[in-house]
């Protein structure tokens, strides 16, 4: 027979646990969650209950079941790794009339624990005939449909307002922020960068605006000041506008910018700050920006001006005196002078760079040099932006994990 679905409000109720095994260390983050006072009761408890015991937030009765334990709770879980303790502790719960949920057999509990996940204020809870991994996969499908948006369960008094600075990730769509992902389904407006990843934009109701704000170099250019214009604009008209952008709106994204434009103009601004290529490209190529005994720090430069330049705030040879990870972003055009510049201020010819073009999509490749013969090595494999330059010795601890790999698959 079905089960009787109920959402339990136990904000300050008595809530036992007897076991402290890993169902336990399931269950028991999800009680507290929901207020509740739990008493813990087992001679042991795993590793990750130990800072909720060790702040208070669970009573330890470091012991074994005692009948009489079960007095004053408002639900039991019988999460021991005995069967017949289970068992006593789920008929002295019945015979008081407390609700019990056994982790052994689902067939004598007389409550389920469903698989469970929440989206703002909205819960979701799936018991599936007490098939746990069914239940779960069920969960996770309409979890992620409300995240997405694919799911619309918005209420039109929650409608957002204002401007949202939404950091799109380094080009995989799948590395959007989750809530970059459910402002984007619920926008009135979007104004897109050029670095975006464009099939977010295929998941946008028709009725949605679209403006595209690339910046594409040396070609097509949507000034600042009119992209700040639009974005007061449209919000003024009561709209929700998206500012879409590629990696984190805070790392060379203008962001700054544009959130002080709504600020002037009294509009309020959400930021949600999205995975910076900077740090998720080497690593999807392999290398760490950082690693032990190798390098303790990293510098992430926009070379948009080449080195020398007047409008450069660059101090190259600080970078060159450096014996941190080096991470140049829109230097591939000008990666003969980068590359000229930190030999002249000191790095050694033989650092080892490289080069990730189209970083974390299915067109990622990359080329690997020094700084001696990074520039030729660039205009022969036809390397073209948008691309990442990694400048260091990380780069040999990447292609030390390659072999690594190559040897055990043999």
């Amino acid at each position: 027979m079905a089960p009787y679905l109920l959402g339990l409000r136990l904000d300050g109720r008595r809530v036992l646990v007897v076991g402290g095994g890993r169902v336990a260390q399931r269950r028991i983050p999800a009680l507290l969650d929901a207020g509740a006072a739990v008493t813990l009761v087992s001679p042991s408890a795993t590793p990750a209950l130990d800072d909720l015991i060790a702040d208070g937030r669970v009573t330890w009765e470091r012991r074994r079941y005692q009948r009489g334990d079960v007095d004053d709770a408002w639900l039991v879980h019988a999460c021991t790794s005995d069967r017949a303790a289970n068992a006593a502790i789920a008929e002295e719960a019945e015979a008081k009339r407390i609700w019990c949920v056994r982790a052994d057999d689902k067939d004598a509990s007389a409550a389920w624990t469903p698989a469970s996940g929440r989206v703002d204020e909205i819960g979701v809870a799936v018991t599936a005939g007490g098939d746990p991994r069914r239940a779960a996969g069920i969960r996770d499908a309409v979890v992620d449909a409300l995240r997405d948006g694919a799911i619309d369960a918005r209420r039109h008094r929650d409608k957002p307002v204002g401007v949202a600075l939404v950091g799109g990730g380094p080009g995989d769509p799948g590395l959007i922020t989750v809530r970059g992902r459910q402002l984007l389904a619920q926008a009135d407006v979007v104004i897109a960068d050029r670095l975006i990843p464009r099939s977010l934009l295929d998941e946008l109701s028709a009725d949605v605006e679209l403006i595209d704000a690339a910046k594409v170099p040396y070609g097509r250019f949507l000034a600042q000041e009119k992209i700040n214009e639009l974005l007061v604009s449209r919000a003024l008209e009561g709209k929700f506008v998206v500012r879409l952008k590629g990696g984190d709106p805070f790392v060379f994204g203008r962001g700054g910018e544009e959130m002080l434009a709504c600020a002037e103009a009294g509009v309020p601004v959400t930021v949600v700050p999205g995975i910076t290529s900077a740090v998720a490209v080497p690593a999807s190529a392999g290398v760490p920006v950082t690693h032990r005994g190798v390098s303790q720090d990293f510098h992430v430069v926009s070379v948009h001006v080449a080195p020398g330049h007047p409008a450069s705030t660059v101090d190259w040879k600080l970078l060159a005196g450096s014996e941190g990870t080096l991470i140049l972003l829109m230097a591939v055009e000008r990666i003969a002078e980068i590359a000229d510049a930190l030999q002249r201020e000191g790095r050694s010819p033989e650092t080892p760079v490289m080069v990730v073009q189209d970083g974390t999509l299915p067109t990622q490749r990359a080329v690997r040099a020094t700084l001696r013969d990074v520039a030729e090595r660039v205009t022969s494999a036809g390397v073209r932006p948008p691309a990442i330059v990694v400048v260091g010795d990380v780069v040999k601890v990447g292609q030390e994990i390659e072999m690594v790999r190559a040897e055990r698959a043999r």
